[in-house]
């Protein structure tokens, strides 16, 4: 059965298709990862210019340590609104109260 023209051709186009999967999940990761990236260096971006004394290097670990784009985007907005580095942090922390 194994050297079948048909089952050849099966195991091929599942080859085929196996492949151009796992190139498309690479590409979106890859698109992902480098939101992700662009957002904290955003994020950064905006406290170096708005506060210069704020240890960015601090807060970027902290940013690293967020998985969710959706939340890193918020935490961009924040940044640039928050009134003082303490006051983004506790966002950041979840502090909101």
């Amino acid at each position: 059965m194994q050297e079948s023209p048909v089952y050849q051709s099966i195991i091929q186009r599942g080859k085929v298709e196996g492949k151009a999967e796992g190139i498309n999940l690479g590409r979106a990761e890859g698109i992902t990862l480098g939101a992700r990236q662009t957002s904290i260096e955003s994020t950064l971006n905006v406290f170096t210019h708005r506060f210069p004394s704020a240890d960015v290097n601090a807060l970027k670990r902290q940013l690293e340590a967020i998985d969710d784009l959706d939340r890193l985007k918020q935490v961009n907005l924040e940044a640039s609104i928050a009134k003082s580095l303490h006051d983004f942090q506790q966002s950041l922390n979840g502090d909101r109260g």
